[in-house]
């Protein structure tokens, strides 16, 4: 019986890999998975997969990436008296690199 096998990882040709990382996100939380697991934290682009994110980080800052998780977050409710309830949701990608590399953020 054969085993089916995935297909290999599609990028989006339309995404650049400055414009699928929008910005690092340096939290305490985050510098702690930086220290401790080399796991790095980025606010990414919505329409970005894995492979965008994985090819992004690679090229931008010459490291391998490990592994890559994502989550698809909802952002707060604007309180203002002008406007309620406006949320921008967002995605959170926390890129896992190998144990020689290392990316310096300041």
């Amino acid at each position: 019986m054969a085993v089916p096998v995935p297909p290999p990882p599609q990028f989006n040709p339309n995404l650049s890999p400055h414009q699928v990382i929008l910005r690092p996100l340096v939290t305490e939380k985050g510098m702690h998975r930086a220290n401790r697991n080399n796991a790095y934290a980025f606010e990414v682009v919505r329409a970005a997969t894995k492979a965008d994110i994985r090819r992004a980080v690679e090229e931008l800052f010459q490291v391998r990436v490990s592994k890559v998780a994502v989550q698809n977050r909802l952002g707060k409710v604007r309180r203002s008296r002008l406007r309620r309830g406006s949320t921008r949701p967002w995605k959170k990608a926390i890129v896992t690199l190998n144990s020689e590399d290392k990316i310096t953020l300041f």
